[in-house]
């Protein structure tokens, strides 16, 4: 039983890596640069996918900790270019949270919930350039957002700003970035200070917008 389920293990990687058009070493690259470690070689996919090496821990892992892997191999997809793959891969990690049952999920997953996937979809649909679908994902989740969690906050104004430029809404884009910026300057942070210089490259091409102008002359050196 074990092994057929690790078989069915390995045929589903297998399929996920043939949906993106990857060979074993470029997803054994993937699975690197996501992962930040450089122990997933060519042969480890290979074996996987084949059923062997697969940890029993993978084949009865909790739906939250199979929603996580899913979503870390969309963002994969998403960063190497493969759009639908990313968001077919999105769909699946949906489907695997709503079958979340009494099984006690891990200590380090205790934040996944759907709301979170949604987030994550919108973080993906942003870097895809896909803004009729981000924006509403994330103006949704900023509605009822905690605004104690400030570097949170911060990383989801940025990617609606972001993704309203990209629908062509420089006015709203304006001012979700002034209220970006407003937020960041009381607190320190690298990512969050990255992501504001990024915001305001993209409002770049607008400046002639006179909002988009005043918020590029008050935070641009």
């Amino acid at each position: 039983m074990i092994n057929a389920r690790r078989r069915r293990f390995g045929a589903y990687l297998a399929r996920l890596r043939r949906d993106a058009r990857k060979s074993q070493r470029q997803l054994a690259e993937m699975l690197c640069q996501v992962s930040g470690t450089a122990s997933v070689t060519r042969h480890e996919v290979s074996r996987r996918e084949r059923g062997e090496r697969v940890p029993d821990v993978w084949l009865s892992a909790p739906a939250k900790a199979r929603a996580l892997y899913l979503d870390r191999v969309a963002w994969a997809h998403t960063k190497a270019g493969n759009a639908s793959s990313a968001m077919r891969t999105l769909s699946e990690a949906h489907e695997v949270m709503a079958t979340e049952g009494s099984q006690e999920a891990p200590d380090w997953a205790y934040w996944v919930s759907s709301e979170e996937l949604d987030v994550m979809d919108a973080r993906v649909y942003t870097e895809l350039r896909r803004p009729l679908r981000a924006v509403p994902l994330l103006k949704e989740v900023l509605s009822r957002y905690d605004p104690t969690h400030t570097r949170e906050l911060a990383l989801y104004l940025s990617w609606l700003a972001v993704a309203l430029a990209d629908a062509n809404e420089p006015e709203e884009a304006a001012s979700t970035a002034g209220r970006l910026l407003h937020l960041t300057a009381d607190f320190p942070s690298d990512r969050t200070a990255k992501r504001g210089r990024f915001v305001l490259a993209k409002l770049e091409p607008y400046r002639e917008v006179p909002e988009v102008r005043e918020v590029l002359d008050m935070h641009t050196v």
